[in-house]
């Protein structure tokens, strides 16, 4: 115990006194972040009425630090948010309708209404939506999606 410094206390005191804990890696449990397979599967997330979180990525040195953002973010609001990763080599279909040239980027896609059909439906089992989407233009980490989330109005815990 006389060998100990200061320093060493003092961390010893905060680690058996201290409610969080705030180092990293954080156990976030099995990951929260859904792949994205196809745009069906996209359009059945939206329907379950939660907002959605896409990220856009390619593979690059930027996207693995978005990637554990979006772990931890996925993480904490779980079940109130929906987060989606979108790989955009593997769907460039559904990256280029986003009309975006930087890559990663994120966007939020949020509150799918029934749109109205106008003129003859070519097919019947045909059901147009309208999403609003916003673009992501916060901080990327847990507080800039929550203050984010404030900023929207979306509900992301069970307290707001």
């Amino acid at each position: 115990m006389m060998n100990e410094s200061f320093l060493d206390r003092m961390v010893s005191q905060l680690r058996s006194t201290c409610k969080y804990y705030t180092g990293y890696p954080k156990d976030l449990g099995p990951s929260r972040i859904i792949p994205f397979t196809s745009e069906r599967q996209f359009v059945q997330l939206l329907h379950e009425g939660r907002p959605v979180v896409v990220a856009f990525t390619i593979k690059c040195t930027y996207t693995h630090h978005l990637d554990k953002v979006l772990e931890e973010a996925a993480a904490t609001f779980y079940p109130h948010i929906k987060f989606v990763r979108v790989e955009c080599p593997k769907y460039p279909g559904f990256c280029l309708t986003r009309q975006r040239n930087e890559y990663p980027f994120v966007e939020v896609f949020y509150n799918p209404e029934q749109a109205a059909s106008q003129g003859k439906s070519v097919d019947p089992n045909i059901t147009k939506y309208s999403v609003k989407v916003l673009p992501f233009n916060y901080d990327q980490s847990v507080y800039g999606f929550r203050e984010y989330f404030k900023k929207h109005g979306f509900k992301y815990s069970e307290t707001n």
